[in-house]
């Protein structure tokens, strides 16, 4: 038997959305989460850029004791999925834009897609939309702004539902009837976004299925180890107070964020 932990790392706080599912679809587990917020966002940042920071953050989980990985970052996943799978050995469980669901839920036959520009532009995207867009109309919406707005805990000010109602518009003119919450930041807005388009619209966030399906990975292939201490761990490249703060805010309850080292922080 062996014990050990999940790390879990996105470009900054908005995994904490995922890390919620996993939290409660595996409650018995030691989570570390990283917020890579040094270097937030991901979405204006070069694939390249985005692969090394994505293997110095799994080196880190894995020192830490993590046995399996969760990229709880669209555009990291797109950018960086591929080479850890090949580099390290452990499950790397990735996010995409929850397409196939979508697709099933809308009505219109026309599904909208709000996401960052690295994760649009991805050939992970592309092959995503070739596979499913001939069932449905699927048109997209780069969100420059929303994911810095999660990250100073801005979910409902002003400038928030100004982003929002500029990138919903245009998906909305176009007769979307479902809409794709395709960055881990964005759950944190749905609220928002429900406010903005109404009731009618389905918002569709990927982070519940991703959390069943480490769930299996664990069952299937780390079929002897156990659970750890039911505790989490949150660390951050930023500066560790106003990640505290947000993440607090965000996880529901007080949270302790230390720094990651120096020899991963890429400071």
């Amino acid at each position: 038997m062996t014990t050990g932990a999940i790390g879990v790392f996105d470009s900054g706080v908005g995994g904490l959305s995922v890390l919620h599912h996993i939290r409660r679809t595996l409650p018995d587990e030691r989570l570390i989460y990283v917020a890579d917020s040094g270097h937030v966002p991901y979405g204006d940042k070069t694939a390249s850029y985005i692969e090394q920071r994505s293997i110095a953050l799994t080196r880190f989980l894995l020192s830490q004791g993590a046995e399996a990985i969760v990229i709880a970052c669209n555009t990291a996943t797109a950018a960086a999925a591929a080479t850890l799978r090949r580099d390290f050995q452990c499950p790397i469980i990735g996010m995409e834009p929850a397409v196939k669901p979508a697709v099933a839920a809308s009505r219109s036959g026309v599904v909208g897609v709000l996401a960052t520009t690295g994760t649009l532009e991805s050939a992970r995207f592309a092959a995503l939309l070739e596979r499913y867009g001939g069932e449905v109309e699927i048109v997209t919406q780069g969100c420059p702004g929303l994911v810095e707005q999660v990250e100073r805990g801005e979910l409902h000010s002003p400038k928030t539902r100004d982003l929002i109602a500029r990138y919903t518009a245009p998906l909305l003119d176009r007769g979307a009837d479902t809409l794709i919450l395709g960055c881990t930041h964005y759950p944190f807005l749905a609220p928002l976004i429900r406010e903005v388009v109404g009731e009618d619209v389905v918002l569709v966030d990927t982070g519940a299925a991703v959390a069943r399906h480490l769930q299996h990975r664990l069952q299937t292939e780390l079929p002897a180890r156990i659970a750890g201490n039911a505790s989490t761990q949150f660390w951050t490249s930023g500066d560790a107070a106003q990640a505290a703060r947000i993440m607090s805010v965000l996880w529901g309850e007080g949270v302790n964020a230390k720094q990651l080292p120096p020899a991963f922080s890429g400071g």
